[in-house]
This record gives structure tokens, C-alpha cells and sequence, in this order.
């Protein structure tokens, strides 16, 4: 059986990055638009970059959760948990802006097609998601069935390994927020 703790832990990463994200929309406009001198992109950018990454996680994400449940029926769970090596380490550094390079595809830049509130509803309805595919696999089923991520070259990955990257991509934009807002505070001093 895959520890409760290490579902419980996956779950409290993803409360917390949620509740963090879900703050700033409560930010003052003019920060949430502030342009880096960097010509990176502003909060509201961002948080939707973090809604539209979910989306597509988040379909990879629900396909291994039914082949998994699937394949509960003709893998011996026992065995495949034993065996099972996480890539923690390596998607511990997903939330360290700069710790490797990768170049996220187009359909995940932002375009400012939703407003504020829409991004907010959307990244609400995502946690809502991710928690109800940690749920349906309370036993460690998660683990049989793995998919391939190309990010950090991390290779495959099970169910749960995914959800845990879905929270660490919101933690690495966390930190590009907070970056944005000190740059505003010191330019508008």
C-alpha cells in the first residue's frame, strides 16, 4: 500500500500552492500588470500560464488514473509498489525557477482570453480535480500505470508523481510571482 502520509503530503502541497495562487488574485490591478523590466510576463500572465499547464497535466493526469484503475485488475499492486521509485528529488527542482532549462510549448503561453475571476474559478475547479484523482486511488493504485514527462528529463512517472508535479509547477510560479511583485514594489517606491 502506498503510504496515506505520502497522499496526505501531496494533497497539502497542492491546498497550500492553490490557496497561494488563489491570494493574488486579490492583489491591486496594478500589480497583478506590472511588466518586468525583463520583458517577462505579468501576475495575471502567469496565473493563467499555471490554469492552462493544469489543463493539459490534468488530462494526462485523469488518463493514468483510469488505466491505472484498469490495470489494477491484472497487475499485482503488492509487487509494482514495492518496486515503485519516485523521482522526487528531480521534481523537487519543477519549483526552482532556473534549476534546468526546458521551453514550454506555445499553447501553454498565456493570451489573456479569461479574466481574473474565470482564472481564479478555473485553478479552484483544478485543485477540486486533482484531489478527487488522489481519492479514487486511496490504495496506491496510482502507481500502475506510468506516462512519460519530458521535463527535467524525468522520464516516466506514476499517477501520484504527476499530481506532485502539477503542485511543484504552481510552487515554481509562485516564485516568479513573488519576483514581479518585489520588482514592482521597488519600482514604484
Amino acid at each position: 500500500m502506498i503510504p496515506e502520509d505520502v497522499i496526505a503530503e501531496i494533497n497539502q502541497k497542492l491546498e497550500t500552492a492553490f490557496a497561494q495562487l488563489d491570494d493574488w488574485f486579490a492583489a491591486p490591478e496594478a500589480i497583478r500588470r506590472y511588466h518586468p523590466a525583463d520583458g517577462g510576463w505579468t501576475i495575471d500572465e502567469i496565473l493563467e500560464h499555471v490554469a492552462l499547464t493544469n489543463h493539459y497535466l490534468l488530462i494526462l493526469i485523469e488518463k493514468g488514473a483510469a488505466k491505472a484503475l484498469k490495470n489494477a485488475h491484472g497487475l499485482d499492486l503488492a509487487t509494482e509498489l514495492d518496486a515503485r521509485q519516485s523521482a522526487r528529488v528531480r521534481l523537487d527542482e519543477i519549483s526552482q525557477p532556473g534549476a534546468f532549462k526546458w521551453m514550454r510549448p506555445d499553447h501553454m503561453a498565456p493570451h489573456g482570453l479569461k479574466s481574473g475571476p474565470e482564472v481564479a474559478a478555473t485553478l479552484r475547479q483544478q485543485l477540486h480535480q486533482c484531489q478527487a484523482v488522489l481519492s479514487r486511488l486511496p490504495n496506491g493504485e496510482g502507481v500502475l500505470c506510468r506516462t512519460t514527462m519530458t521535463v527535467n528529463e524525468l522520464g516516466k512517472m506514476d499517477v501520484y508523481d504527476f499530481v506532485y508535479f502539477l503542485g511543484k509547477h504552481a510552487e515554481r510560479h509562485l516564485a516568479q510571482i513573488a519576483g514581479v511583485a518585489t520588482e514592482y514594489q521597488a519600482q514604484s517606491r
